[in-house]
C-alpha cells in the first residue's frame, strides 16, 4: 500500500475536501441540530476514509505498455519541461544516439505552477510556454543533425505523459532531464523514481543547470 498523498496536487485537493466539509458540518448544525451535524461528520470521516483506501490501493506499482516495432531504428523518448533547451540535454542524447540509425521524440508536459491553476484549467500559459520550448529544442537538435519530433503532454502529471507516449512511440529507451535536486519539482514527486519502477526500458535521468549554463554561455565582462 502507497500513501495517497503523493504530490503537492494531491494535498492541496485534500485540504479543500476537507474545507468544503467542515464548511457544510458547521452551515448544517447551525441550521438544524447538533446531532445531525454530527451525523453528517461522521458520514464524511467514513466517506473520506474510504476515498483514502480506494487512492493507496489504486497507487500501486504498475508496469507501463510499451509499443514494440522490429526494424534497425534506435528511438529514443524524451521527457522534459524547462529544461528541454539545456545543452546538458543535448549533449546526452547526442551520446544516446551516435552511430545509430535513430529516431527521437520529445514530449514537453505543460504543467501549472500552482495547484490553483490547476485546479482552475488556468493551462494556456503554461501550453505557450511549453511549445515554445520544444520548438527552440527540435530546432537545436535539427540543426545539430538529430532526427527529432515533439509535442506538448498531459498537462495533469508527467509519467501519464510518458506513458501515453510509450503507447504509441515504441522507444528503446527513455531519457528524463530535470532541474538539479534543489530546484526540481519533479524529482520532488518522485517522477523519475516511478518511472524507473513502472517503465519497463532503460531510464536515463539528466541533471541540466540552466543557470549554470547560462553563466557559461554569458559574454565575459571587459
Amino acid at each position: 500500500m502507497h500513501n495517497p498523498l503523493r504530490s503537492e496536487r494531491d494535498v492541496f485537493r485534500a485540504v479543500v475536501l476537507i474545507a468544503i466539509a467542515l464548511g457544510a458540518v458547521i452551515a448544517l448544525t447551525l441550521l438544524t441540530r447538533p446531532a445531525i451535524g454530527a451525523a453528517l461528520l461522521a458520514l464524511e470521516i467514513g466517506l473520506g476514509i474510504g476515498l483514502l483506501w480506494r487512492g493507496s490501493l489504486g497507487a500501486l506499482p504498475h508496469q507501463a505498455e510499451v509499443s514494440h516495432r522490429d526494424d534497425p531504428v534506435y528511438r529514443v523518448l524524451v521527457l522534459a519541461n524547462q529544461t528541454v533547451g539545456g545543452r546538458a540535454l543535448l549533449a546526452e542524447i547526442q551520446n544516446r544516439v551516435k552511430g545509430r540509425n535513430s529516431e527521437i521524440l520529445v514530449v514537453v508536459p505543460a504543467l501549472t505552477s500552482t495547484p490553483l491553476e490547476h485546479w482552475a484549467s488556468d493551462v494556456d500559459e503554461a501550453l505557450d510556454e511549453a511549445r515554445e520550448r520544444l520548438d527552440a529544442s527540435l530546432a537545436a537538435m535539427g540543426a545539430a543533425g538529430l532526427s527529432a519530433r515533439g509535442y506538448v503532454g498531459d498537462h495533469h502529471e508527467p509519467n501519464s505523459s510518458l506513458e501515453d507516449a510509450l503507447r504509441d512511440f515504441p522507444a528503446d529507451e527513455v531519457v528524463i532531464s530535470t532541474h538539479p535536486a534543489d530546484r526540481s519539482r519533479w524529482l520532488e514527486r518522485g517522477v523519475v523514481a516511478r518511472a524507473r519502477s513502472e517503465v519497463p526500458l532503460p531510464i536515463t535521468h539528466v541533471v541540466v543547470d540552466l543557470e549554470a549554463e547560462a553563466k557559461a554561455a554569458a559574454p565575459a565582462a571587459p
